[in-house]
């Protein structure tokens, strides 16, 4: 009688790092990383002899001294008194402010005009093949260009609403359209529970996270309710509840107010001012970007079986509904891996901002900060460490999105 054993384990040899296809490819790998990091040790390397050479040293001193130079559009408090560090803050927080804009609008305008694009409607569906088309082959700077053009050519100056012949009068007496920007009003609170306004935004931001939550609860429960029963509760009122009665609370207890701005001299004061140049790079970088979303949001409708459709139908469930609860919900394994490039092209192609005027990171640090102190190793560096963390943060959170939509197989 025979008895079965496993075959002995070949020894390991240096040979089969390259002959071995188990370890071929991990091989090359750490070739080419041992070859990239010799590389950048080199560049470095030279650098640094090369400013020892030059008399240079690469020191961050310089965001410590006085800036000198204003800023018109900013999120927290500045003035030319304060340091190149707190000007390049209200860069990034400049640069952060009209990317999270422009990703919103692109994306709402990109699927719109992909479901539309679709439409059974010839005159909507080829409406929305032109504006994809021209919007797409046009170069996002000439984009920034004419509506900036436009802002400051034919909107009307403050002295045209001043005076008994004035020529113009802001919206509903509370929104001003002029060629510097557009006045709005600002919301602020009369009794915070705390010293500080920045702290009571968080005690919203707070609430907003909070209610967020609840509602995601309740239509788990909802959906677990559905699962068991086939009969989906309705949660339209408790949502909108979980949303309304912590703000009215938070309104009545902390005093909401509004702060309308007015015409005083030469231009108007109070409320909140939003640029014209803000208004041009976010409004030319939505149109431009929401172009490319809609190409991807058409291809990932087409790319969700005709049979589904049909079978909703089948079902029937209005072309809305198929469209929100069957096509979509599938279609987004296919849009959002492109969504994330357009989402990083928005970013990066906001510092085009110094085109127009708008004090985005570029302009501040990689701009009038390297003017003034001609550090312009130490602030390039910092860009480029701004713009890699910025893109890897964007691409990490919708990957994340991305593993949480993905069809999931039992």
């Amino acid at each position: 009688m025979t008895t079965l054993t496993d075959p002995p384990k070949a020894s390991f040899r240096l040979s089969m790092l390259i002959n071995d296809t188990r370890y071929r490819s991990l091989t090359f790998q750490a070739i080419a990383a041992v070859a990239l990091a010799l590389a950048f040790v080199y560049l470095g390397n030279n650098l640094m002899q090369n400013l020892r050479a030059a008399g240079l040293n690469i020191s961050y001193s310089f965001l410590g001294d006085q800036a000198g130079y204003d800023i018109n559009q900013r999120l927290i408090e500045y003035d030319s008194q304060s340091t190149h560090a707190r000007a390049a803050l209200v860069g990034i927080l400049n640069t952060l402010l009209v990317a999270f804009l422009a990703c919103i609008t692109a994306t709402i305008f990109g699927v719109v005009a992909g479901v539309l694009r679709l439409s059974n409607n010839w005159i909507i569906s080829k409406l929305m093949a032109v504006y994809v088309e021209i919007f797409r082959n046009i170069p996002v700077l000439i984009w920034i260009i004419i509506i900036f053009t436009i802002m400051t050519a034919v909107m009307p100056g403050p002295r045209e609403f001043k005076g008994d012949n004035a020529t113009s009068s802001m919206f509903l007496d509370l929104v001003a359209f002029t060629n510097r920007g557009v006045y709005i009003p600002m919301p602020f609170f009369e009794n915070g529970l705390f010293g500080n306004a920045a702290l009571n935004w968080v005690l919203v931001l707070l609430v907003a996270m909070g209610s967020w939550y609840a509602t995601r609860k309740a239509n788990a429960r909802a959906a677990e309710v559905q699962a068991e029963t086939g009969i989906r509760p309705n949660t339209f009122w408790t949502n909108l509840a979980i949303w309304l009665a912590p703000f009215i609370a938070l309104m009545f207890i902390m005093g909401l107010s509004w702060e309308v701005p007015a015409l005083k001299g030469f231009n108007f004061k109070g409320g909140i001012k939003v640029g014209g140049s803000l208004i041009a790079l976010w409004f030319a970088l939505s149109i431009y970007t929401g172009a490319f979303i809609a190409e991807n949001v058409r291809a990932g409708i087409q790319a969700v079986s005709k049979g589904q459709t049909e079978a909703a139908a089948a079902l029937g469930l209005r072309p809305r509904r198929v469209m929100n609860l069957v096509v979509l919900p599938q279609a987004l394994r296919v849009i959002i891996p492109p969504l994330i490039s357009q989402y990083l092209n928005i970013t990066k192609n906001s510092s085009l901002a110094i085109l127009v005027g708008y004090a985005d990171v570029t302009a501040t640090l990689g701009g009038i900060t390297l003017n003034q102190t001609g550090r312009a190793i130490e602030c390039v560096l910092l860009l480029m460490l701004f713009y890699l963390t910025a893109s890897l943060l964007i691409s990490m959170a919708m990957n994340v999105y991305n593993a949480s939509v993905k069809l999931k197989e039992r």
